[in-house]
């Protein structure tokens, strides 16, 4: 195995956000492109593994202090993921029915614990396995002790000649605590100190910036916006910028294909005008609208960073203002806003519906029955939904930040380049302001078809990515 995947997420087995679809789709085709790539993350007991039959490789014991912890690496023996697939066994940490948050939505107490042992577990497997991988590709704060360990634990200093990948995919969260848990981490050289250390905290995403060979975001732009806003770390990116990229994500085209969805009612099989109103017209018994008016749609987690928060108030705002458009949304997160939408469903009845749960197969239904997509995020690192939105002919309406930024084009702007709406402002007038232009374009049939059209032509799979992040391991390999 030439490249080695390290995560907390990888889709289907698990996943709570876009790093889940990234870390399941991008050594898929890494594969297919010849270059031998696999994946290890935590066993959870989520609905996936359910039936699964895994194969252990290795068994050890990670120290946390006093604590001993027993682990198994484990390999799944099905080849349905494209990939070989590898899970670290870690019970009492891991073994519970959440990623990160349990049924309930708290989040776990004892982060620190639990991605000290998995990110050992791996290693330790690493150093006593007789074919080393080349390079270890690390994602986000959850493997970001990883590029400090091979250099600077004796434990695993035998890997440290291996170059190592960071990516982040969302750097709010720098996964940091205090040095009074210090006691916690394996041997480190004294001198190295430094290197975990960020505003006097143990700093993991820090760390990883500091100590791994390339560091990539996952999009140019959030690049751009991490080194003016990343919660503190601005003058670090600043001074790291010479190893630092940013690569758009792709998207699994096999997974999202209009043609072949199994989660579709009716597949693409004619013109695209049918396929778009078949599939509007199918979500009928789910949605209570008025499906004649254009939809624009939210799909996504209910929270300030994807923007949720304003939704509300601007749905609200454009129903009164006697705007002919229908509005749905999917999804879940912070309670306050699940109960503004039930208020919003029982006053605007026909014009405003809202299904409070994760669906995914719900999701693809709304992809294709619908006109448009709203993400008014005010954080957005590549985003993925505008590309599922617009390869199903839905086009996006979207805040101009991060990968959206990169990836919907205006309009607006010359040479029939534009893929969606954009807006720039977080607040009511300008995404009151997208939605009007939204609406009015679609009653500009010709035009509205015609971007429709060529939405669904732009090439958002992961081969061009995947040949990106081949073209950084081949430098460093």
């Amino acid at each position: 195995m030439k490249v080695l995947h390290i995560s907390a997420e990888c889709y289907p087995a698990a996943k709570a956000g876009g790093l889940g679809d990234v870390v399941g789709a991008l050594p898929k085709y890494l594969n297919e492109a010849g270059l031998s790539t696999g994946v290890v993350i935590p066993k959870y007991r989520l609905k996936w593994f359910e039936g699964k039959t895994f194969q252990s490789v290795y068994q050890g014991v990670v120290r946390l202090h006093n604590w001993h912890i027993p682990f198994s690496i484990q390999q799944f023996t099905g080849d349905s993921l494209g990939f070989p697939f590898f899970v670290a066994d870690i019970p009492g940490l891991f073994d519970r029915a959440g990623v990160y948050a349990d049924p309930d939505g708290q989040n776990y107490s004892d982060e620190v614990e639990r991605y000290l042992a998995f990110q050992q577990a791996v290693l330790q497997w690493i150093v006593n396995s007789p074919g080393k991988p080349a390079l270890l590709h690390c994602h986000d704060h959850h493997t970001g002790l990883i590029p400090f360990m091979v250099k600077h634990c004796p434990e695993y200093r035998s890997l440290q000649r291996i170059p190592t990948v960071f990516t982040i995919h969302n750097g709010a969260y720098h996964g940091n605590y205090g040095w009074d848990k210090m006691y916690l981490l394996p041997f480190f050289d004294a001198e190295a100190r430094g290197l975990l250390d960020w505003r006097h905290t143990i700093n993991p995403l820090a760390t990883a910036i500091k100590c791994a060979w390339r560091v990539t975001t996952v999009s140019p732009s959030y690049l751009e916006e991490l080194r003016e806003d990343s919660n503190g770390m601005e003058a670090l990116l600043q001074h790291e910028r010479h190893k630092c990229l940013g690569i758009i994500n792709g998207i699994d085209t096999q997974v999202w294909s209009p043609k072949e969805d199994p989660f579709l009612l009716y597949n693409w099989t004619g013109s695209l005008a049918d396929f778009k109103q078949s599939n509007k017209a199918a979500l009928g018994p789910r949605f209570r609208i008025d499906l004649k008016l254009p939809l624009v749609t939210f799909i996504g987690r209910l929270v300030g960073e994807k923007g949720a928060d304003l939704l509300p108030d601007l749905i609200d705002r454009v129903l009164q203002s006697g705007m002919q458009v229908a509005f749905a949304v999917l999804g879940t997160g912070q309670h306050w806003i699940h109960d503004a939408f039930r208020h919003l469903a029982n006053r605007y009845p026909g014009r405003f519906d809202v299904v409070l749960e994760y669906n995914e197969g719900l999701a693809h239904q709304l992809y294709a029955g619908s006109d448009f997509l709203m993400m008014p995020s005010r954080v957005e690192p590549c985003g993925l939904n505008q590309m599922y939105a617009m390869r199903y002919g839905t086009l996006p309406i979207v805040r101009s930040v991060g990968g959206l930024k990169d990836t919907v084009p205006d309009i607006g702007v010359p040479n029939n380049e534009g893929r969606g709406i954009r807006f720039t402002h977080f607040n009511l007038d300008d995404g009151h302001i997208a939605i009007y232009r939204a609406v009015e374009l679609f009653h500009n049939r010709a035009v509205f078809e015609d971007i429709r059209q060529r939405i669904t032509e732009i090439d958002f799979s992961w081969e061009r990515s995947a040949a990106d992040y081949r073209e950084v391991y081949e430098q460093m390999i």
